[in-house]
């Protein structure tokens, strides 16, 4: 499965506009509403993911198609991370242990907004570090040389 990038840097900006509120207001509630879109990405894949659907539905019919796209895998795996700082976040506010909840949320926020601002994935970066490292026995399609 291939993926439009410049809709997963939507989706990062999006996620960095959440992640703010969520600091500001110290809200649990909406910091697990965005572990849920996390998870909806990790989970089902990007094509079903609630920012990709709002790209697709109101920005790309704009812009037109992309130039190139890329493999899901990588952006799929950076949703699985971001779900794993926004449960722990979620933990952290829920439990009344603020600066756990704060931590988490600024680390995934730095991510997100990496990846809006600059086009760059850490968490894709991680999972091509992580396949390099322990290569799997399937085909390497995804995995960039």
């Amino acid at each position: 499965m291939q993926v439009d990038p410049r809709g997963q840097r939507f989706s990062a900006a999006l996620t960095t506009v959440v992640l703010i509120a969520v600091l500001v207001t110290g809200s649990w509630v909406v910091l697990a509403v965005q572990a849920v879109v996390f998870a909806v990405g990790a989970v089902l894949g990007l094509r079903h993911a609630p920012y990709g659907l709002i790209y697709k539905a109101l920005v790309r019919p704009r812009i037109g198609p992309p130039r190139e796209l890329e493999a899901e895998a990588p952006p799929r795996f950076a949703q699985g991370v971001g779900l794993a700082f926004a449960l722990v976040g979620v933990a952290g506010y829920a439990l009344g242990l603020e600066w756990l909840g704060a931590g988490a949320t600024a680390l995934a926020l730095g991510a997100a907004f990496l990846n809006a601002a600059f086009g760059f994935c850490l968490g894709c970066e991680m999972y091509l570090l992580i396949r390099r490292v322990f290569p799997s026995k399937r085909s390497n399609r995804e995995v960039p040389a």
